[in-house]
């Protein structure tokens, strides 16, 4: 199977000096839903926006589906980034929102507008196209934010701690929810998080950064099937796993008893 992602010995430093990222190697295969999990400072985001091409490498090379990261569409294949914040219009009704990046294509309105309503319907939002983004909750703005990432039919889909800032239950269900739209859509995932749990729930594989500067100290694949319930959560496995990442983010950090105990 032909790699999705392949981050070939790519460093970052800064014009200040700051070194964000040392050599680093990764490569994500097809289908996978891979995490990069660690502490802030560790790198993950840069990471994550030079993968989209957002952000130019000091040194190395980016390839997606074999081709850089600026031909990947000439291969048949789309990326779609989302962030931190939902990054909404606020004066722009919901089906607005989502359609952006095909009016920033021009696309014609015939063809978006069903594309509009399928990304809606995906993550629950149908009824809500007309509603404004102050009439949402956080966690159903995030929704938003996710449908306009679907909107273009991507293969790839990047998303830099999209639930952070969410209540923990609502951060659950949308965990799930992304699950469900991975498989169905049969998506290639990297997520970014700071949250072992979310880690461990969502993942095939996690990758572990640590900082100063930022590299890959572990890679874990979370060998267990879909799909994952609650009952994962609070399972014996679940809290082994989540152990040795923990495990694995203290040694990187310098606390080796801490890791023992």
């Amino acid at each position: 199977m032909m790699p999705a992602v392949e981050v070939l010995s790519v460093e970052k430093t800064y014009p200040n000096g700051t070194r964000a990222l040392q050599p680093v190697d990764l490569t994500v295969q097809e289908g996978e839903f891979v995490t990069l999990l660690g502490p802030s400072g560790c790198g993950k985001s840069t990471l994550l926006k030079m993968i989209a091409g957002l952000l130019a490498p000091s040194s190395g090379r980016l390839m997606l589906w074999s081709k850089p990261v600026d031909q990947l569409e000439a291969g048949g294949h789309r990326l779609s980034f989302v962030f931190q914040e939902p990054t909404l219009m606020p004066w722009a009704r919901v089906q607005a929102n989502v359609r952006l990046p095909l009016d920033l294509r021009g696309m014609p309105a015939a063809e978006a507008e069903p594309r509009v309503r399928d990304a809606l319907a995906l993550v629950g939002l149908d009824k809500f196209a007309g509603s404004l983004p102050r009439e949402l909750s956080g966690g159903m703005q995030m929704r938003v934010s996710i449908a306009r990432g679907l909107v273009t039919q991507p293969t790839l889909l990047l998303m830099d701690e999209p639930f952070g800032a969410l209540d923990e239950i609502t951060r659950n269900r949308l965990d799930s929810d992304l699950l469900a739209l991975w498989q169905q859509k049969k998506l290639t995932v990297i997520f970014v998080t700071h949250s072992i749990y979310e880690a461990v729930y969502l993942s095939t594989r996690v990758v572990v950064m640590a900082a100063r500067p930022g590299r890959i100290v572990d890679e874990v694949a979370i060998d267990e099937p879909y799909p994952r319930d609650a009952g994962f959560r609070v399972s014996t496995t679940f809290s082994g796993y989540a152990r040795r990442l923990q495990d694995s983010l203290l040694r990187a950090s310098g606390n080796v008893d801490e890791a023992l105990a």
